[in-house]
């Protein structure tokens, strides 16, 4: 494994939180819009993966509310991506 100092994991982590913002904003935005459907993959993906980075996020920097709420999140987009993965096969 390998180890990178301590600044730029600091780094890194800052990105993902940022990178999953971006991905829960524009997941809201393209719903909002109606550009994506709440059922779509596409929407409930964006929504796991940000909640997912925010959870990395939250969790370094000690923010035990966020990171708790984005576990939520993601468990949400994970029951709702079954849901569709289960309707398509019928």
């Amino acid at each position: 494994m390998i180890a990178l100092p301590a600044q730029t994991l600091d780094l890194a982590i800052e990105v993902i939180g940022w990178a999953g913002a971006v991905m829960i904003l524009v997941a809201y935005l393209l719903l909002t819009t109606g550009r994506l459907a709440a059922r779509s993959t596409a929407y409930q993906g964006l929504n796991l993966v940000g909640a997912l980075a925010f959870v990395l996020n939250s969790g370094w920097n000690g923010a035990i509310p966020s990171a708790t709420l984005n576990v939520i999140w993601a468990g949400i987009a994970v029951y709702a991506l079954a849901r569709i993965s289960g309707a398509r096969r019928v």
